[in-house]
C-alpha cells in the first residue's frame, strides 16, 4: 500500500523528523530493610541471662557445707555454685571441692550433690603438726659433778636429749616420758594443739638419791653397800633410792649387816653399834666328802663346810658318814684367824662273794673300776657297809646293775649272769601289742615263700605267675579287719552304707566304702597317736609316697598278707585257700557267698549257708592257721602293693617286695562275701581297684624294726 501522505517540501539534504509513541517507564519504587541496633542484643541477652537464672535457681539444690575450721577457704570445680549467705547453690551432680586454712592440712574431697532440696555436708580438716620447746631443769646431785643428762620419749619413741626445740608433734594427745639416771622418772600426758603453733613446757626433775649418814663404830671402820666400799666412818653421802645391804666392817671384828631400804628424799642416820670380837674361822673338808658334822654334839652341816666359831674356846668336831667309822677331833679358835681341818674317813668293808658270767666280766662299784669277776681272790670283793652302786660289764652283753650294802658279819654274796644284747633284745619284744584304734596286732617272723599259683591250679588266673619271694624284716599284723567303730574314731562322719535293706554300718563290722588313701590316711592317724613316724607321705591331703624304713602303721603288702594267710608254722608249705585245701570249705569256715544271697548274686557256693547275706561282725568265724580273723571271706582287703604285673619264676627271689613304684591302681587280696567261686577264694587270688567298694577293707600292720 502506498502512503497516501502528502509529502511536505523540504530541501534536498534535510531530514525530515518524525513523532514516535512513547511512553514514559514505571516509577522505581525504594525497597526498605531492617537492620538490628545494639540495643535489640542487650534486650536478647537479658532475656537470656533471665531464663537461665530462673532455670537455675528453680533445679539448683540448698547446699550447706559445714566444715572445721570454719574460716577455711573453699573452692568449688566441676559447675555453676552460687554462695547465697552460708549456703550454696549447686544443681545436683559431682564436684570437686578444695578446703584451704593456714595450719590445718589442704582438702581435696568429692562433693555429691543429690536431689534432696536443702541438705548437709561436712568436712574436716586435719591440723599440721606443733611445735615443742621443752626444757628440763634438775638440782644437782651432791658429790657427783657429772651433767644431768635427760632423755626424751614421746609415746615410747625416744626423740632425744633435752633440751628440745621446735621439735615437731602431731596434734592430739602424747605421753611423755623424761628419763635421767639420778632422778626419777616424768610421765604426764602433754596436749599438743598444732596448727604449727609453738607451744612452751618445762619440768623440774626429782632427786632420787637420799642423804644417808653413817656414825658409831669405830672411826676409820669401812662402810660398804651390796659389799663395795663407799667410805669409813663416819661418813655422810647421797646414795640413789633402792635396796642394799650395809655392812661395816674392820679387821678382827665381827662385822655388822643390815638391811637398808632407801626412798627418794627420804634422808636416814644410820648408828652403828660397838663391833664385836672377830670369830674364828674353821674349814672342815673329808675324804669322801658329803660326811656329817657335829660340833659339840650340834649338828652344823656336811662337808666341805665353812665355820665361824667365837674365839677362845675349844671345840670337839665329829665326822659321821654311812659305811666309814666315826672321826673325832678337837680345836680352838683364835679371833680373825682360820683353820683348816682335812679328815680322811676309814672305810668300814666287808668280803663278798661274787658269781657271774660270763667271768672276763668286768666290775664297777660307784662306778670306779675294781678289775675283772676271774681276777677276784676266792671270788671274794671287798666293798664298803654302805649303799653303793655296782657294775657288771662286758662288751656285747647288758650291764648288771645293782645296788647293794654290805653288812659285816653276814655271809654275802652277788650273783650276775649277763645276757647278750640281741638276747636282751628279743625277749623286750612284745609278741602281741594294741593300737591306739584298739586293734590286736600278733608279732611275725616269716621267711622265704613263693607266692602266687602253678598253672595247674583250678581257678587259677594269669596274674597269680609263681614268684619267689624273701622277707626278712619281722612284722606285727591286727587280727582282726578295721571295724566301722575303730574307723570312725578317725572320721566320724563315715558310713558304710546299706544293701538290700540290710546294714553295713554297724560298730563291730568291718568298714567298707572307703579308698586306699582313705586306709593309708587311717594307718598314719594311729601312727601320730602312738608317737611314730608316719609311714605314709602326705601332701595336701594326698598320699604321695611312704617311707619303707619307718615302723608306723600301715597296710601289709601283698607277699605278707600272703604268707600270713596260707602259710603255717616254719613250713615251707602253702595252702591253696587261707583254710587249708579243701574246697568247697565247710560251713562256717568264712561269710561267702551263699544260699542268702541268691537273690542279688550270680554265683553263690551251692548248700553252703554261712547266716550273713553281707558283711558279718569281724573275727566271727575260726581263725587260719597264723591266728588271723577273715583272711577268707566278709570282705576283701586293701593292700599296701600299686598293683602291678608279675613275671615268675625265671627271676631271682624278690627281698621283701612292697610293689611298682607308681601306677593308676591298688592291690585287693582276699575273698569277700560276694565271692563265691573257687577262683576268688584262693589265697593266691589277685584284684585291683581304685574306687571304693562295699566289700571291700582293710587291716593294719607295722614293722618290728626300722630298715636296717
Amino acid at each position: 500500500m502506498q502512503d497516501t501522505q502528502p509529502q511536505n517540501n523540504r530541501p534536498d539534504g534535510v531530514e525530515e523528523i518524525q513523532s514516535v509513541d512513547f511512553s514514559p517507564p514505571p516509577a522505581r519504587i525504594k525497597e526498605k530493610r531492617w537492620r538490628p541496633r545494639w540495643y535489640h542484643f542487650v534486650i536478647l541477652l537479658a532475656a537470656a541471662s533471665v531464663f537461665y537464672t530462673s532455670w537455675f535457681v528453680l533445679t539448683a539444690r540448698s547446699v550447706f557445707i559445714d566444715v572445721t575450721p570454719a574460716t577455711a577457704n573453699i573452692e568449688i570445680d566441676g559447675g555453676l555454685a552460687v554462695q547465697v549467705g552460708p549456703r550454696y547453690l549447686i544443681r545436683p551432680g559431682q564436684y570437686q571441692v578444695s578446703f584451704s586454712e593456714y595450719g590445718y592440712d589442704d582438702l581435696q574431697a568429692t562433693l555429691g550433690v543429690s536431689e534432696a532440696t536443702a541438705q548437709t555436708h561436712e568436712y574436716q580438716l586435719s591440723p599440721k603438726e606443733g611445735y615443742l620447746n621443752l626444757t628440763v631443769d634438775a638440782e644437782p646431785m651432791p658429790g657427783n659433778s657429772v651433767d644431768m643428762l635427760a632423755r626424751i620419749k614421746i609415746d615410747g619413741v625416744d626423740v632425744g636429749e633435752a633440751p628440745l626445740e621446735q621439735f615437731p608433734v602431731e596434734p592430739g594427745t602424747h605421753n611423755l616420758v623424761i628419763e635421767s639416771e639420778r632422778y626419777l622418772d616424768v610421765s604426764q600426758e602433754i596436749e599438743i594443739v598444732g596448727r604449727l603453733e609453738e607451744q612452751e613446757l618445762s619440768v623440774e626433775l626429782q632427786p632420787a638419791w637420799a642423804e644417808l649418814s653413817i656414825v658409831g663404830a669405830r672411826n676409820g671402820a669401812d662402810v660398804l653397800l651390796d659389799g663395795e666400799v663407799v667410805g669409813q666412818v663416819p661418813l655422810q653421802f647421797a646414795q640413789m633410792q633402792g635396796n642394799y645391804v650395809l655392812t661395816v666392817r674392820e679387821s678382827g671384828y665381827k662385822a655388822w649387816q643390815q638391811d637398808l631400804v632407801l626412798t627418794a628424799g627420804n634422808d636416814q642416820r644410820i648408828d652403828v653399834p660397838v663391833l664385836e670380837a672377830a670369830d674364828g674361822l674353821v674349814f672342815i673338808r673329808s675324804e669322801p666328802a658329803g660326811a656329817n658334822v657335829t660340833v659339840n654334839d650340834d649338828f652344823m652341816g656336811q662337808t666341805p663346810l665353812e665355820l665361824t666359831l667365837p674365839p677362845g674356846e675349844d671345840y670337839r668336831i665329829r665326822l659321821f658318814r654311812t659305811g666309814y667309822d666315826v672321826a673325832e677331833r678337837e680345836i680352838t679358835t683364835s679371833s680373825g684367824e682360820s683353820t683348816d681341818l682335812t679328815v680322811a674317813l676309814d672305810a668300814i668293808t666287808s668280803p663278798v662273794r661274787l658269781i657271774a658270767q660270763p667271768a672276763d666280766a668286768e666290775i664297777y662299784v660307784d662306778g670306779e673300776y675294781r678289775g675283772r669277776v676271774d681276777e677276784q681272790q676266792n671270788q671274794q670283793i671287798e666293798l664298803m657297809a654302805a649303799a653303793q652302786r655296782i657294775e657288771i660289764r662286758r662288751d656285747g652283753y647288758v650291764p648288771y646293775e645293782s645296788e647293794f650294802v654290805a653288812r659285816p658279819g653276814i655271809d654275802q654274796e652277788i650273783r650276775a649272769t649277763l645276757v647278750t644284747e640281741e638276747a636282751a633284745r628279743l625277749a623286750a619284744i612284745e609278741p602281741e601289742i594294741t593300737s591306739p584304734g584298739g586293734q590286736t596286732l600278733q608279732l611275725f617272723y616269716p621267711y622265704a615263700y613263693t607266692m602266687g599259683a602253678s598253672r595247674r591250679e583250678p581257678g587259677r588266673r594269669a596274674n597269680e605267675a609263681l614268684r619267689d619271694v624273701v622277707l626278712t624284716r619281722d612284722f606285727y599284723m591286727s587280727e582282726n579287719l578295721v571295724t566301722n567303730a575303730q574307723f570312725k574314731q578317725f572320721r566320724s562322719e563315715h558310713a558304710s552304707g546299706v544293701l538290700q535293706g540290710q546294714t553295713l554300718d554297724n560298730a563291730s563290722q568291718p568298714v567298707v566304702q572307703i579308698s586306699w588313701d582313705d586306709a593309708a590316711l587311717y594307718c598314719n592317724w594311729l601312727s601320730q597317736q602312738a608317737g611314730l613316724d608316719p609311714f605314709y607321705i602326705v601332701e595336701e591331703g594326698n598320699v604321695t609316697g611312704f617311707n619303707a624304713g619307718s615302723t608306723g602303721y600301715r597296710m601289709p603288702t601283698e607277699a605278707e598278707w600272703e604268707w600270713a594267710a596260707r602259710t603255717e608254722g616254719e613250713s615251707d608249705v602253702t595252702h591253696r585257700f587261707p583254710w587249708g585245701n579243701s574246697w568247697p570249705p565247710s560251713n562256717n569256715e568264712g561269710n561267702f557267698a551263699d544260699e542268702s544271697t541268691q537273690s542279688f548274686l550270680a554265683q553263690f557256693i551251692r548248700g553252703y549257708n554261712d547266716g550273713h547275706a553281707v558283711t558279718s561282725n569281724t573275727g566271727q568265724f575260726p581263725p587260719n592257721a597264723r591266728g588271723l580273723y577273715d583272711m577268707a571271706g566278709n570282705v576283701s582287703e586293701w593292700v599296701h602293693d600299686i598293683y602291678g604285673a608279675v613275671s615268675g619264676l625265671n627271676t631271682a627271689a624278690e627281698t621283701d617286695p612292697m610293689g611298682p613304684e607308681a601306677g593308676r591302681y591298688h592291690t585287693v587280696k582276699g575273698s569277700s562275701w560276694r565271692h563265691g567261686s573257687v577262683v576268688e577264694l584262693r589265697a593266691s587270688y589277685r584284684d585291683f581297684s581304685e574306687e571304693p567298694r562295699n566289700d571291700v577293707g582293710f587291716r593294719v600292720a607295722r614293722f618290728l624294726e626300722e630298715a636296717p
